[in-house]
């Protein structure tokens, strides 16, 4: 499965590009929410892995950008964030997100948990 992945922490990347190239993804990385856009468009991903916490436009802003445009709303966004009382579940959920998952993810289930969700499985737990 195609995954992009944006986190804007250099270690958080690293340890999603391993756990998920392992497991046989084709794994893409940006720092920001503005860079997705363009990943998006070269190369379009399955599913998107993305901090809510990010520089500049939020992970928020960014899935609410995405479901909102026809030509990107079937893609897959799972949530991932260190401040569930900053961004909530059901703030992201609302914005658009298929799932939730709080940091640090569990490296053992990551790639079960983003297969379940493409595949319609409904939130990773």
């Amino acid at each position: 499965m195609k995954i992009l992945v944006v986190e804007d922490h250099a270690v958080d990347i690293k340890l999603a590009d391993l756990v998920l190239s392992t497991a046989g993804h084709d794994v893409r990385a940006v720092e920001a929410a503005e860079q997705a856009f363009a990943a998006i468009k070269e190369d379009r991903p399955q599913l998107i892995l993305l901090d809510l916490d990010l520089p500049g436009m939020d992970g928020l802003a960014l899935a609410r950008q995405l479901k909102a445009d026809p030509d990107t709303r079937d893609i897959h966004v799972v949530a991932v964030t260190c401040y569930p009382e900053q961004y909530p579940k059901a703030a992201a959920l609302a914005a658009g997100c298929d799932a939730y998952l709080l940091k640090p993810i569990n490296t053992r289930e990551l790639s079960d948990q983003l297969t379940a969700v493409a595949e319609g499985g409904g939130d990773a737990p």
